[in-house]
């Protein structure tokens, strides 16, 4: 019963899902590509796995410089046993000098929220962001939390229940990027499997 209700539940979120939130991610994507900015991936837990994955996706088929802020796994602990959690990932985006032409890019199941200590290291990222210029995206669950609130556009994951919040809006981050990098607005390269046929 609970597999095919959660994958009832998966058609229903797609149904929901708005297209043009995920093509305005698109050409804000494909606008920083175009004047040669750069886009930082961040998340934390699921979201920084997703984060390692789309850095691989977005350079190698959409042809953008990107980074994941968590891979340099060094430089994170370090961050946070010298300076605490909440800034790691704003100070990381100083030292890559983030400006105006780049883009942060989240992957949060909630989005963030300050005033419930909830991922404030995303938060403080993306108010670095703005505070710098950059804009902001991501895909998030819930009601979008500081990404919706802090961000230029953002992809929401519609909420079908509450009890399986987290892992219906984690496996569709992962659709919703995988799609975003194959949008024949972005893709210039085609992956392994598919340049075979």
């Amino acid at each position: 019963m609970f597999t095919k209700t959660f994958l009832n539940q998966s058609v229903e979120i797609l149904r929901q899902v708005s297209t043009d939130q995920i093509d305005g991610v698109v050409q804000l994507l494909r606008r920083t590509r175009d004047r040669g900015g750069r886009v930082f991936f961040c998340g934390s837990g699921g979201g920084a796995g997703h984060a390692s994955h789309a850095t691989c996706d977005f350079r190698k088929l959409a042809g953008i410089e990107c980074y994941s802020v968590t891979d340099n796994v060094s430089e994170l602990t370090a961050r946070t046993n010298d300076e605490g959690w909440d800034t790691s990932y704003a100070a990381w985006l100083a030292t890559s000098r983030l400006d105006e032409d780049d883009v942060v890019f989240v992957f949060s199941v909630g989005g963030g929220d300050v005033e419930r200590n909830i991922s404030v290291n995303l938060v403080n990222a993306m108010r670095y962001a703005n505070q710098v210029g950059a804009a902001v995206t991501g895909i998030v669950g819930r009601d979008g939390g500081a990404v919706a609130a802090l961000g230029d556009v953002c992809v929401l994951i519609p909420e079908v229940d509450p009890a399986t919040v987290t892992p219906h809006t984690e496996g569709m981050q992962a659709l919703i990027w995988h799609l975003v990098v194959s949008h024949p607005d972005l893709a210039v390269g085609r992956a392994k499997w598919e340049s075979t046929v």
